[in-house]
């Protein structure tokens, strides 16, 4: 009996050693993932404050430049015509360069003639058609902008303002 107590010893000290190796893994496996978690909340944090906080300070470095307006003169031009038989059509209209840099100014303001004939040579092209609607206008804008660029190169203007426009 003393060989089978001994065996049944040994029998069930393999038991509970396996049943302790399946708890002591169950807390493994429970500390790997708070571990995991705890990582992916510090990388998530970490994250947050890269993009939030230390993001602030160079929005708020950003010092908008003064901007300068340089108006032209009214200028009136006849319109092609849309067929044969259509009248002449006018167009009248009031525009204001912006440039970013103030000390272009001059640059740009010496050079207007040159400006000024190729915004004529341009809109005498145009039919009354060209100009309808939001689009129209768009596609006016840019391609007075294009044309102001390279009447002014190597100064730059860097928009087109419409301020008045007729079409008669």
């Amino acid at each position: 009996m003393a060989k089978k107590s001994s065996e049944e010893d040994a029998g069930e000290n393999a038991d509970a050693e396996a049943s302790g190796e399946g708890a002591s893994g169950g807390r493994k496996k429970k500390l790997i993932m708070f571990g995991a978690i705890g990582v992916v909340a510090l990388g998530l944090l970490g994250g947050g404050w890269f993009v939030f906080l230390r993001g602030a300070p160079a929005q708020e470095a950003v010092v908008k430049k003064p901007v300068s307006f340089l108006d032209m003169r009214e200028m009136t031009v006849n319109l092609a015509p849309d067929n044969a038989n259509d009248r002449t059509r006018l167009l009248k209209f009031k525009v204001a360069l912006e440039v970013n840099d103030p000390k272009l100014v001059p640059q740009v303001q010496a050079l207007m003639p040159r400006v000024e004939d190729s915004f004529q040579t341009f809109l005498r092209e145009l039919r009354a058609s060209d100009l309808e609607g939001s689009g129209g206008l768009y596609r006016l804008r840019e391609e007075l902008l294009r044309r102001v660029n390279i009447a002014v190169y190597p100064s730059k203007v860097d928009a087109v303002l419409l301020k008045e426009m007729i079409v008669q």
